[in-house]
């Protein structure tokens, strides 16, 4: 009888500081948000920190009434400041490919909104089969689910916690905020360095 390889997976991923680099992208928002609004916002501090949702970072630096509407005004100002100065984190194009060479689908989980998320893959020739903005931590599980993915890929423990809520494998990236140790305490299942060694770990995890 011929060996059976395990079915396709749909391995989900996420989206700052795992698939793209969004540090200098951020930053130059956050310093066009900082001079249009006359409001003081540390950016090289909000960069060390990506991962949860705008909102809870505009509340360090904004009064809680103004957060929604600051919120839409940065928004508004992502394409032009973000987009183009944003790269992709090394092996980002090669894990989605893995993915569909393996007859799996890529889909992208993140908590940033969704059209930008869409921006961000577009500009940089990224092709995931499904995009799903507006999910932090646990929320991401809905999208997990509904997609059926077994695997997520991400580089917080949020990304773990939504991983672990969804009953999917966590495999965790050392290239966001979040140190080897932090996201094994979390809950990884796997600790990678980055997305170069995904390609290599999926063949493994397949052939189990």
């Amino acid at each position: 009888m011929a060996h059976m390889t395990s079915p396709a997976p749909t391995v989900g991923f996420d989206l700052d500081m795992t698939l793209i680099d969004s540090r200098p992208g951020i930053q130059a928002c956050y310093r066009a948000l900082s001079a249009r609004t006359g409001t003081y916002i540390d950016c090289d501090l909000v960069i060390t920190r990506l991962g949860p949702p705008l909102e809870e970072e505009l509340g360090n630096w904004f009064p809680a009434e103004e957060v929604a509407a600051v919120a839409d005004l940065y928004r508004e100002m992502y394409p032009t400041h973000a987009i183009t100065g944003t790269p992709a984190m090394p092996g980002a194009r090669e894990a989605i490919t893995a993915v569909q060479a393996a007859g799996g689908r890529a889909l992208v989980v993140t908590a940033k909104w969704e059209p930008s998320a869409k921006m961000h893959l577009e500009h940089l020739g990224i092709e995931a089969d499904a995009v799903v903005g507006n999910l932090w931590a646990e929320q991401k599980a809905q999208a997990l689910r509904e997609y059926g993915a077994s695997v997520y890929v991400g580089d917080h423990t949020g990304d773990v916690r939504g991983a672990r809520t969804a009953d999917a494998y966590s495999v965790a990236v050392t290239t966001g905020p979040c140190d080897a140790a932090e996201l094994r305490a979390a809950g990884a299942d796997v600790v990678l360095t980055d997305l170069t060694e995904f390609p290599a770990w999926l063949e493994s995890y397949r052939g189990r």
